[in-house]
């Protein structure tokens, strides 16, 4: 029989795609001549938002700017454990002006906010597991910014890098299933072939365990997942690996976001998660 899991209540930060679009091309997925249909990308979204408090989640959310259609990805504003933010420094400057405004509302919700001095995409490339970060370099967050992340959290920081273009953020190829500082629970899912021959050792000596996704899954961005413990929010395009999880006792809970996938986003890029 599966493993009974446990579902731990989340608090996560979002930002409505009222000026979603497709503007300008700073990974594989995004082609600026597609047509972007705003009312069914706001439509998606809201259904992650309700399916979030649905399953008893907590949703703050950040007003939407003009001018900053990829400010809908929460995820890449900053890192968030134990209550200290580490912001971002993005890549493009395309989008550099979105951390502004994140930075913004955590220091008008109390938090003290550290401004890295190397490129780094937040959630997008540094991922807590709840013991320590796993963090993406090799497209976007530069590794000097996992020796910031350390000095900055005291947290142990484990170097991982990406070699496919298609997965150029460590939350397209990789997401926590359980959080718990629990050898029992704590556990991963991945897409090896996302990774370089040093970083899959790596994996794999740290989580012998680990679910593993197809291409097809990750194409469908099934690694840019949303998991709480027990209900994992998946694409429901990543049929194969939901059945994996369904298998490992997790309730996979389908949320369309394909509107944005044209971006390079899905699910979890659209979530940044804020644990006190």
């Amino acid at each position: 029989m599966p493993e009974s899991r446990v579902q731990r209540p989340r608090r996560f930060l979002v930002c409505e795609p009222r000026h979603f679009a497709v503007q300008y091309a700073i990974n594989p997925w995004m082609h600026p001549d597609a047509h972007v249909d705003v009312d069914l990308a706001q439509e998606q979204w809201q259904s992650l938002i309700s399916a979030y408090r649905t399953h008893g989640h907590t949703v703050d959310s950040v007003e939407p700017v003009p001018g900053l259609p990829d400010m809908v990805f929460a995820a890449n504003s900053a890192v968030v454990v134990g209550g200290r933010v580490l912001g971002s420094l993005f890549h493009a400057p395309e989008r550099r002006l979105e951390a502004v405004h994140y930075d913004s509302w955590f220091k008008t919700a109390g938090y003290d906010v550290h401004r890295p001095e190397a490129v780094c995409e937040g959630e997008g490339d540094l991922v807590w597991t709840g013991r320590y970060l796993l963090a993406g370099t090799g497209f976007r967050t530069a590794r000097d910014a996992h020796r910031e992340a350390q000095e900055f959290f005291g947290h142990p920081v484990i170097s991982l890098t990406l070699v496919d273009p298609y997965f150029y953020h460590l939350d397209t190829a990789l997401f926590v299933l359980d959080d718990r500082d629990d050898s029992n629970a704590n556990n991963i899912v991945y897409y090896p072939e996302a990774f370089s021959a040093g970083s899959r050792e790596v994996l794999a000596r740290l989580y012998p365990d680990a679910v593993l996704a197809t291409r097809d899954d990750a194409m469908a961005f099934g690694l840019n997942s949303v998991s709480d413990g027990r209900h994992v929010f998946i694409a429901p395009a990543a049929e194969v690996l939901a059945d994996r999880l369904a298998g490992h006792g997790y309730v996979p809970v389908p949320v369309d976001l394909s509107e944005f996938h044209k971006a390079g986003g899905g699910i979890k890029c659209c979530t940044q998660e804020i644990r006190s």
